[in-house]
Protein backbone atom coordinates (compact mmCIF):
# COMPACT_ATOMS: atom_id res chain seq x y z
CA UNK A 1 0.00 0.00 0.00
CA UNK A 2 0.97 3.57 -0.70
CA UNK A 3 0.52 6.66 0.70
CA UNK A 4 -2.69 7.72 -0.81
CA UNK A 5 -3.81 3.77 0.02
CA UNK A 6 -3.05 4.20 3.68
CA UNK A 7 -4.17 7.67 4.00
CA UNK A 8 -7.71 6.94 2.23
CA UNK A 9 -8.49 4.17 4.66
CA UNK A 10 -7.32 6.13 7.50
CA UNK A 11 -9.95 8.86 6.77
CA UNK A 12 -12.49 6.11 5.94
CA UNK A 13 -12.12 4.30 9.11
CA UNK A 14 -12.45 7.70 11.12
CA UNK A 15 -15.15 9.16 9.26
CA UNK A 16 -17.08 6.16 9.65
CA UNK A 17 -16.32 5.40 13.38
CA UNK A 18 -17.64 8.94 13.93
CA UNK A 19 -20.52 8.94 11.87
CA UNK A 20 -21.74 6.47 13.99
CA UNK A 21 -22.30 8.56 16.72
CA UNK A 22 -23.50 11.51 14.88
CA UNK A 23 -27.41 10.13 14.26
CA UNK A 24 -27.67 9.39 17.82
CA UNK A 25 -26.83 12.46 18.87
CA UNK A 26 -28.97 14.41 16.22
CA UNK A 27 -31.80 11.96 16.66
CA UNK A 28 -31.85 12.10 21.23
CA UNK A 29 -31.36 15.86 21.62
CA UNK A 30 -34.88 16.28 19.82
CA UNK A 31 -36.63 13.64 21.25
CA UNK A 32 -34.85 14.68 24.75
CA UNK A 33 -36.45 18.05 24.51
CA UNK A 34 -39.35 16.92 22.96
CA UNK A 35 -39.27 14.75 26.37
CA UNK A 36 -39.21 17.79 28.67
CA UNK A 37 -41.01 20.00 27.05
CA UNK A 38 -44.46 16.98 27.63
CA UNK A 39 -42.70 17.58 31.08
CA UNK A 40 -42.68 21.00 31.70
CA UNK A 41 -47.08 21.53 30.01
CA UNK A 42 -48.36 18.61 31.71
CA UNK A 43 -46.22 18.08 34.97
CA UNK A 44 -45.91 14.18 34.84
CA UNK A 45 -43.32 12.67 36.89
CA UNK A 46 -43.27 9.85 34.23
CA UNK A 47 -41.55 12.59 31.55
CA UNK A 48 -39.67 14.17 33.91
CA UNK A 49 -37.84 10.63 34.45
CA UNK A 50 -37.46 9.44 30.82
CA UNK A 51 -35.95 13.16 29.68
CA UNK A 52 -33.02 12.28 32.51
CA UNK A 53 -33.00 8.74 31.31
CA UNK A 54 -32.49 9.42 27.81
CA UNK A 55 -30.99 12.75 28.45
CA UNK A 56 -27.82 10.84 30.27
CA UNK A 57 -27.40 8.63 27.45
CA UNK A 58 -27.63 11.19 24.73
CA UNK A 59 -24.63 12.98 26.89
CA UNK A 60 -22.74 9.95 26.75
CA UNK A 61 -22.68 9.75 23.19
CA UNK A 62 -22.69 13.37 22.58
CA UNK A 63 -18.88 13.28 24.12
CA UNK A 64 -18.04 10.90 21.98
CA UNK A 65 -18.84 12.36 18.86
CA UNK A 66 -17.21 15.09 19.96
CA UNK A 67 -13.75 13.74 20.64
CA UNK A 68 -13.84 11.40 17.66
CA UNK A 69 -14.99 14.41 15.24
CA UNK A 70 -11.43 16.35 16.07
CA UNK A 71 -9.22 13.77 14.82
CA UNK A 72 -10.63 14.45 11.49
CA UNK A 73 -10.18 18.17 11.08
CA UNK A 74 -5.99 17.35 11.63
CA UNK A 75 -6.64 14.61 9.09
CA UNK A 76 -6.67 17.28 6.72
CA UNK A 77 -3.54 19.00 7.58
CA UNK A 78 -2.13 15.63 7.91
CA UNK A 79 -2.39 13.46 5.22
CA UNK A 80 -4.44 15.45 2.88
CA UNK A 81 -2.82 19.13 2.37
CA UNK A 82 -2.96 19.89 -1.17
CA UNK A 83 -6.57 19.35 -0.87
CA UNK A 84 -6.66 21.77 1.78
CA UNK A 85 -4.85 23.85 -0.06
CA UNK A 86 -7.01 23.60 -2.99
CA UNK A 87 -10.20 24.21 -1.26
CA UNK A 88 -9.49 25.45 1.80
CA UNK A 89 -10.76 29.10 1.42
CA UNK A 90 -13.87 27.52 0.26
CA UNK A 91 -14.07 24.21 2.73
CA UNK A 92 -13.00 26.12 5.96
CA UNK A 93 -15.95 28.42 5.56
CA UNK A 94 -18.86 26.42 6.76
CA UNK A 95 -16.77 24.37 9.02
CA UNK A 96 -16.00 27.60 10.94
CA UNK A 97 -19.20 28.73 10.80
CA UNK A 98 -20.18 25.25 12.32
CA UNK A 99 -17.88 26.10 15.33
CA UNK A 100 -18.28 29.74 15.87
CA UNK A 101 -22.21 29.62 15.58
CA UNK A 102 -23.32 25.81 16.20
CA UNK A 103 -20.54 24.10 18.43
CA UNK A 104 -21.73 27.34 20.63
CA UNK A 105 -24.97 26.81 20.94
CA UNK A 106 -24.27 22.80 21.76
CA UNK A 107 -21.55 23.11 23.81
CA UNK A 108 -22.77 26.54 26.19
CA UNK A 109 -26.30 25.52 26.44
CA UNK A 110 -26.09 21.79 27.14
CA UNK A 111 -23.51 22.57 29.86
CA UNK A 112 -26.49 24.96 31.40
CA UNK A 113 -29.10 22.42 30.82
CA UNK A 114 -26.54 19.60 32.39
CA UNK A 115 -25.99 22.31 35.24
CA UNK A 116 -29.31 24.61 35.73
CA UNK A 117 -31.72 21.49 36.86
CA UNK A 118 -31.94 23.34 40.18
CA UNK A 119 -30.85 26.64 39.50
CA UNK A 120 -32.28 27.96 36.85
CA UNK A 121 -36.22 28.44 36.04
CA UNK A 122 -38.47 25.97 34.26
CA UNK A 123 -38.85 28.05 31.35
CA UNK A 124 -35.54 29.23 31.34
CA UNK A 125 -33.78 25.42 31.90
CA UNK A 126 -36.73 24.02 29.10
CA UNK A 127 -35.03 26.71 26.43
CA UNK A 128 -31.12 25.78 27.32
CA UNK A 129 -32.06 21.91 25.67
CA UNK A 130 -33.96 22.93 22.60
CA UNK A 131 -30.96 25.59 22.17
CA UNK A 132 -28.40 22.56 22.40
CA UNK A 133 -30.73 20.75 19.97
CA UNK A 134 -31.42 23.50 17.72
CA UNK A 135 -27.38 23.44 17.76
CA UNK A 136 -26.85 19.93 16.89
CA UNK A 137 -29.05 19.72 13.78
CA UNK A 138 -27.40 23.58 12.94
CA UNK A 139 -24.03 21.78 13.12
CA UNK A 140 -25.24 18.98 10.59
CA UNK A 141 -26.39 21.45 8.29
CA UNK A 142 -22.83 23.31 7.76
CA UNK A 143 -20.82 19.81 8.06
CA UNK A 144 -23.20 18.69 4.97
CA UNK A 145 -22.94 21.77 3.50
CA UNK A 146 -18.89 21.23 3.20
CA UNK A 147 -19.18 17.65 2.21
CA UNK A 148 -21.89 18.98 -0.63
CA UNK A 149 -19.65 20.87 -2.15
CA UNK A 150 -17.30 18.45 -2.25
CA UNK A 151 -19.57 16.52 -4.50
CA UNK A 152 -21.57 19.28 -6.67
CA UNK A 153 -19.20 22.38 -6.30
CA UNK A 154 -20.71 26.40 -6.48
CA UNK A 155 -20.21 29.60 -5.98
CA UNK A 156 -16.30 29.82 -6.75
CA UNK A 157 -13.63 30.54 -8.85
CA UNK A 158 -10.59 29.54 -9.90
CA UNK A 159 -7.25 31.81 -9.37
CA UNK A 160 -5.10 30.32 -12.26
CA UNK A 161 -2.11 32.29 -10.67
CA UNK A 162 -2.21 30.14 -7.21
CA UNK A 163 -3.79 27.48 -8.87
CA UNK A 164 -6.81 27.48 -5.59
CA UNK A 165 -10.36 27.45 -5.34
CA UNK A 166 -11.63 31.11 -4.03
CA UNK A 167 -14.74 31.36 -2.60
CA UNK A 168 -17.15 34.09 -4.18
CA UNK A 169 -20.95 33.22 -3.14
CA UNK A 170 -20.92 31.99 0.60
CA UNK A 171 -25.33 31.96 -0.13
CA UNK A 172 -24.39 29.46 -3.08
CA UNK A 173 -22.56 27.22 -0.78
CA UNK A 174 -25.13 27.20 2.06
CA UNK A 175 -28.02 26.61 -0.63
CA UNK A 176 -26.54 24.17 -2.44
CA UNK A 177 -29.39 22.17 -4.32
CA UNK A 178 -26.83 18.86 -2.89
CA UNK A 179 -27.24 20.30 0.60
CA UNK A 180 -31.22 20.96 0.70
CA UNK A 181 -32.26 17.17 -0.62
CA UNK A 182 -28.57 15.76 1.95
CA UNK A 183 -29.91 17.42 4.89
CA UNK A 184 -33.11 16.17 5.38
CA UNK A 185 -32.31 12.57 4.19
CA UNK A 186 -29.69 12.61 6.95
CA UNK A 187 -31.70 14.27 9.58
CA UNK A 188 -34.70 11.22 8.86
CA UNK A 189 -32.43 9.22 9.05
CA UNK A 190 -31.27 9.69 12.61
CA UNK A 191 -34.46 9.50 13.69
CA UNK A 192 -35.19 6.78 12.48
CA UNK A 193 -32.03 5.72 14.42
CA UNK A 194 -32.60 7.20 17.88
CA UNK A 195 -36.31 5.91 17.48
CA UNK A 196 -34.56 2.10 16.88
CA UNK A 197 -32.47 2.72 20.06
CA UNK A 198 -35.36 4.26 22.18
CA UNK A 199 -37.49 1.18 20.51
CA UNK A 200 -34.25 -1.37 21.56
CA UNK A 201 -33.80 0.09 25.22
CA UNK A 202 -37.38 -0.08 25.94
CA UNK A 203 -38.09 -3.52 24.44
CA UNK A 204 -35.17 -4.61 27.03
CA UNK A 205 -37.31 -3.05 29.82
CA UNK A 206 -40.21 -4.68 29.20
CA UNK A 207 -38.49 -8.45 28.39
CA UNK A 208 -37.12 -8.00 31.89
CA UNK A 209 -40.85 -6.53 33.07
CA UNK A 210 -39.24 -3.67 34.62
CA UNK A 211 -40.26 -0.04 34.83
CA UNK A 212 -43.31 -1.23 32.07
CA UNK A 213 -45.59 1.33 32.77
CA UNK A 214 -42.84 4.12 31.86
CA UNK A 215 -41.52 2.41 29.09
CA UNK A 216 -45.00 1.84 27.75
CA UNK A 217 -44.56 5.27 26.66
CA UNK A 218 -40.83 5.68 25.40
CA UNK A 219 -41.85 1.96 23.53
CA UNK A 220 -44.86 3.74 21.75
CA UNK A 221 -42.91 7.38 20.94
CA UNK A 222 -40.05 4.93 19.71
CA UNK A 223 -42.63 2.87 16.97
CA UNK A 224 -44.02 6.08 15.86
CA UNK A 225 -40.74 7.96 15.32
CA UNK A 226 -39.07 4.99 13.35
CA UNK A 227 -41.62 4.71 11.16
CA UNK A 228 -42.44 8.36 10.33
CA UNK A 229 -38.93 9.25 9.85
CA UNK A 230 -38.42 5.54 7.85
CA UNK A 231 -40.65 7.24 4.91
CA UNK A 232 -39.37 10.57 5.54
CA UNK A 233 -35.77 8.63 4.34
CA UNK A 234 -37.86 6.82 1.32
CA UNK A 235 -39.09 10.03 0.20
CA UNK A 236 -36.04 12.19 0.82
CA UNK A 237 -34.29 9.43 -0.66
CA UNK A 238 -35.93 9.34 -3.93
CA UNK A 239 -35.45 13.41 -4.27
CA UNK A 240 -31.50 12.88 -3.90
CA UNK A 241 -31.38 9.67 -6.22
CA UNK A 242 -32.78 11.95 -9.00
CA UNK A 243 -30.51 14.97 -8.40
CA UNK A 244 -27.43 12.24 -8.23
CA UNK A 245 -28.60 11.40 -11.69
CA UNK A 246 -28.35 14.75 -12.89
CA UNK A 247 -24.85 15.92 -11.69
CA UNK A 248 -22.88 12.24 -10.76
CA UNK A 249 -24.55 10.09 -13.23
CA UNK A 250 -21.37 7.78 -12.84
CA UNK A 251 -22.26 7.37 -9.57
CA UNK A 252 -26.03 6.70 -9.88
CA UNK A 253 -24.49 4.27 -12.79
CA UNK A 254 -22.55 2.28 -10.46
CA UNK A 255 -24.87 1.58 -7.91
CA UNK A 256 -27.38 -0.03 -10.43
CA UNK A 257 -24.12 -1.57 -12.60
CA UNK A 258 -25.76 0.05 -15.47
CA UNK A 259 -23.10 -0.29 -18.01
CA UNK A 260 -24.94 1.43 -20.95
CA UNK A 261 -26.98 4.19 -21.86
CA UNK A 262 -30.46 3.00 -21.65
CA UNK A 263 -34.14 4.20 -21.79
CA UNK A 264 -36.96 2.12 -19.50
CA UNK A 265 -34.11 0.98 -17.18
CA UNK A 266 -34.81 -1.52 -14.67
CA UNK A 267 -33.64 -1.60 -10.83
CA UNK A 268 -31.43 -4.04 -10.14
CA UNK A 269 -31.76 -6.61 -7.65
CA UNK A 270 -28.67 -8.98 -8.13
CA UNK A 271 -26.05 -8.64 -10.45
CA UNK A 272 -22.91 -10.70 -11.21
CA UNK A 273 -20.62 -8.17 -12.96
CA UNK A 274 -17.99 -8.92 -15.29
CA UNK A 275 -15.94 -5.46 -14.53
CA UNK A 276 -13.22 -5.98 -16.84
CA UNK A 277 -15.43 -6.31 -20.07
CA UNK A 278 -17.96 -3.80 -18.81
CA UNK A 279 -21.17 -6.16 -18.63
CA UNK A 280 -23.56 -8.12 -16.07
CA UNK A 281 -23.13 -11.84 -16.66
CA UNK A 282 -26.08 -12.27 -14.80
CA UNK A 283 -28.62 -9.64 -13.73
CA UNK A 284 -32.32 -9.91 -11.53
CA UNK A 285 -33.83 -6.52 -12.08
CA UNK A 286 -37.34 -5.10 -11.40
CA UNK A 287 -38.43 -3.69 -15.06
CA UNK A 288 -38.42 0.41 -15.48
CA UNK A 289 -37.61 0.67 -11.78
CA UNK A 290 -34.32 2.46 -12.03
CA UNK A 291 -35.82 5.02 -14.67
CA UNK A 292 -39.11 5.64 -12.13
CA UNK A 293 -36.30 6.58 -9.63
CA UNK A 294 -34.08 8.64 -11.25
CA UNK A 295 -36.20 10.52 -13.92
CA UNK A 296 -39.98 9.95 -12.21
CA UNK A 297 -40.34 8.51 -15.66
CA UNK A 298 -41.15 4.32 -16.72
CA UNK A 299 -39.11 4.96 -19.92
CA UNK A 300 -36.78 7.77 -18.75
CA UNK A 301 -33.05 7.56 -20.03
CA UNK A 302 -30.04 7.20 -17.48
CA UNK A 303 -26.43 6.88 -18.79
CA UNK A 304 -24.51 3.97 -17.97
CA UNK A 305 -20.71 3.18 -17.12
CA UNK A 306 -19.17 2.56 -20.19
CA UNK A 307 -20.43 5.72 -22.21
CA UNK A 308 -19.82 7.68 -19.26
CA UNK A 309 -16.66 6.66 -19.06
CA UNK A 310 -15.95 7.55 -22.32
CA UNK A 311 -17.27 11.25 -22.48
CA UNK A 312 -15.38 12.04 -19.13
CA UNK A 313 -12.22 10.95 -20.95
CA UNK A 314 -13.43 13.61 -23.66
CA UNK A 315 -13.58 16.31 -20.94
CA UNK A 316 -11.87 15.57 -17.92
CA UNK A 317 -8.46 14.05 -20.59
CA UNK A 318 -7.55 10.05 -20.15
CA UNK A 319 -8.29 8.24 -17.28
CA UNK A 320 -10.15 5.58 -15.43
CA UNK A 321 -13.50 7.58 -13.71
CA UNK A 322 -15.29 4.61 -12.73
CA UNK A 323 -15.79 3.69 -8.82
CA UNK A 324 -15.37 0.47 -7.24
CA UNK A 325 -18.60 -0.94 -9.11
CA UNK A 326 -18.98 -3.96 -6.74
CA UNK A 327 -18.80 -1.62 -3.45
CA UNK A 328 -21.37 0.98 -4.91
CA UNK A 329 -23.64 -1.73 -6.27
CA UNK A 330 -23.57 -3.20 -2.45
CA UNK A 331 -22.96 -0.37 -0.49
CA UNK A 332 -26.72 1.30 -2.16
CA UNK A 333 -28.49 -2.15 -1.31
CA UNK A 334 -27.53 -2.87 1.86
CA UNK A 335 -28.23 0.67 3.05
CA UNK A 336 -31.76 0.19 1.31
CA UNK A 337 -31.87 -3.27 2.95
CA UNK A 338 -30.93 -2.11 6.41
CA UNK A 339 -33.24 0.70 6.54
CA UNK A 340 -36.14 -1.01 4.97
CA UNK A 341 -35.77 -3.70 7.89
CA UNK A 342 -36.18 -0.77 10.50
CA UNK A 343 -39.42 0.67 8.85
CA UNK A 344 -40.53 -3.47 9.20
CA UNK A 345 -39.76 -3.45 12.55
CA UNK A 346 -41.70 -0.67 13.23
CA UNK A 347 -44.59 -1.19 11.52
CA UNK A 348 -44.81 -4.65 13.04
CA UNK A 349 -44.35 -2.93 16.77
CA UNK A 350 -47.57 -0.42 16.19
CA UNK A 351 -49.23 -3.29 14.95
CA UNK A 352 -48.87 -5.69 18.02
CA UNK A 353 -49.31 -2.68 20.28
CA UNK A 354 -53.04 -1.65 18.57
CA UNK A 355 -56.24 -0.93 21.16
CA UNK A 356 -53.40 0.39 24.07
CA UNK A 357 -51.07 -3.32 24.00
CA UNK A 358 -47.54 -3.81 24.63
CA UNK A 359 -46.18 -6.43 22.19
CA UNK A 360 -45.48 -9.30 24.68
CA UNK A 361 -44.04 -11.79 22.89
CA UNK A 362 -40.16 -12.55 23.55
CA UNK A 363 -39.13 -13.03 20.03
CA UNK A 364 -39.90 -9.04 19.45
CA UNK A 365 -38.29 -8.34 22.36
CA UNK A 366 -35.00 -9.87 20.79
CA UNK A 367 -35.89 -7.57 17.29
CA UNK A 368 -36.36 -4.71 18.65
CA UNK A 369 -32.75 -5.06 20.84
CA UNK A 370 -30.64 -6.90 17.62
CA UNK A 371 -32.68 -3.67 16.00
CA UNK A 372 -30.64 -0.83 17.23
CA UNK A 373 -28.01 -1.64 15.38
CA UNK A 374 -30.02 -1.64 11.44
CA UNK A 375 -30.03 1.99 10.87
CA UNK A 376 -26.35 2.38 12.14
CA UNK A 377 -25.84 -0.05 9.80
CA UNK A 378 -27.79 1.92 7.39
CA UNK A 379 -26.10 4.96 7.99
CA UNK A 380 -22.31 3.40 7.27
CA UNK A 381 -23.44 1.87 4.11
CA UNK A 382 -24.81 5.36 2.95
CA UNK A 383 -21.81 7.35 3.76
CA UNK A 384 -19.14 4.82 2.41
CA UNK A 385 -21.69 4.43 -0.68
CA UNK A 386 -21.70 8.66 -1.10
CA UNK A 387 -18.12 8.87 -0.68
CA UNK A 388 -16.70 6.02 -2.27
CA UNK A 389 -18.68 6.59 -4.96
CA UNK A 390 -17.91 9.91 -6.33
CA UNK A 391 -14.01 8.56 -6.48
CA UNK A 392 -11.56 9.13 -7.94
CA UNK A 393 -12.70 12.53 -7.20
CA UNK A 394 -12.49 14.61 -4.31
CA UNK A 395 -13.90 17.25 -5.35
CA UNK A 396 -16.24 15.82 -8.38
CA UNK A 397 -14.59 17.29 -11.56
CA UNK A 398 -11.86 19.63 -10.24
CA UNK A 399 -10.10 17.15 -7.91
CA UNK A 400 -8.39 14.13 -7.63
CA UNK A 401 -7.97 11.70 -4.78
CA UNK A 402 -4.50 11.09 -6.28
CA UNK A 403 -4.01 14.50 -6.58
CA UNK A 404 -5.26 15.92 -2.81
CA UNK A 405 -3.27 13.51 -0.83
CA UNK A 406 0.06 15.24 1.24
CA UNK A 407 3.43 15.36 -1.14
CA UNK A 408 5.49 15.05 2.07
CA UNK A 409 3.51 12.22 4.01
CA UNK A 410 5.31 8.79 3.68
CA UNK A 411 4.19 5.32 4.16
CA UNK A 412 5.59 4.52 7.50
CA UNK A 413 4.28 7.83 9.66
CA UNK A 414 0.75 7.39 7.92
CA UNK A 415 0.80 3.61 8.80
CA UNK A 416 1.68 4.33 12.64
CA UNK A 417 -1.22 6.69 12.88
CA UNK A 418 -3.24 4.70 11.33
CA UNK A 419 -2.81 2.09 13.56
CA UNK A 420 -2.67 4.35 16.81
CA UNK A 421 -5.96 5.45 15.55
CA UNK A 422 -7.85 2.41 15.31
CA UNK A 423 -6.30 1.22 18.48
CA UNK A 424 -7.61 4.28 20.42
CA UNK A 425 -10.93 3.71 18.34
CA UNK A 426 -11.39 0.36 19.83
CA UNK A 427 -10.75 1.44 23.03
CA UNK A 428 -13.21 3.96 23.04
CA UNK A 429 -15.67 2.28 21.46
CA UNK A 430 -15.50 -0.43 24.37
CA UNK A 431 -15.36 2.94 26.79
CA UNK A 432 -18.88 3.93 25.33
CA UNK A 433 -20.39 0.52 25.09
CA UNK A 434 -19.57 -0.18 28.91
CA UNK A 435 -20.87 3.23 29.82
CA UNK A 436 -24.53 2.59 27.61
CA UNK A 437 -25.31 -0.77 29.03
CA UNK A 438 -24.20 0.36 32.78
CA UNK A 439 -26.70 2.85 32.40
CA UNK A 440 -29.59 1.33 31.16
CA UNK A 441 -29.18 -1.51 33.76
CA UNK A 442 -28.93 1.20 36.03
CA UNK A 443 -32.32 2.10 34.81
CA UNK A 444 -34.50 5.51 35.54
CA UNK A 445 -34.14 7.55 38.72
CA UNK A 446 -36.64 6.40 41.08
CA UNK A 447 -40.41 8.46 41.15
CA UNK A 448 -39.18 11.49 43.19
CA UNK A 449 -35.69 11.77 42.75
CA UNK A 450 -32.58 11.06 45.35
CA UNK A 451 -34.74 12.84 47.55
CA UNK A 452 -38.00 10.73 47.33
CA UNK A 453 -40.49 13.74 47.01
CA UNK A 454 -42.66 13.36 44.03
CA UNK A 455 -41.80 16.52 42.20
CA UNK A 456 -44.35 18.71 41.30
CA UNK A 457 -45.47 21.24 38.45
CA UNK A 458 -43.80 23.83 38.27
CA UNK A 459 -40.50 22.43 40.45
CA UNK A 460 -37.04 21.81 39.05
CA UNK A 461 -35.62 18.91 40.90
CA UNK A 462 -32.02 18.22 40.38
CA UNK A 463 -30.37 15.81 37.39
CA UNK A 464 -28.00 13.24 38.51
CA UNK A 465 -25.47 12.51 35.76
Amino acid sequence: MDVLDLSRWQFGITTVYHFIFVPLTIGLSIIVAGLQTAWYRTGKAKYLRLTKFWGKLFLINFAMGVVTGIVQEFQFGMNWSEYSRFVGDIFGAPLAMEGLIAFFLESTFLGLWIFGWDKLPKKVHLATIWAAAIGTNISAYFILAANSWMQHPVGYKINEATGRAELTDIWAVLTNSTTLVTFPHVIFGAFVTAGAFLLGVSAWFLWRRREVDLFRTSTKLALVITLVASVGVMFSGHWQAQLMTEQQPMKMAAAEALWEDENGAGFSLFAIGDVENGRNVFNIEIPYGLSLLATNSLDGGVEGINDIQARYELLYGPGDYRPSIGLAYWTFRLMIGFGGLAALLALAGLWLTRKGRLPENPWFHRLAIAGIFLPFLANTMGWIFTEMGRQPWTVFGLMTTASAVSPNANVTEVALSLVGFTVVYAVLAIIEVRLLIKSIRQGPEPEGGESGATPQAGTTPALSF
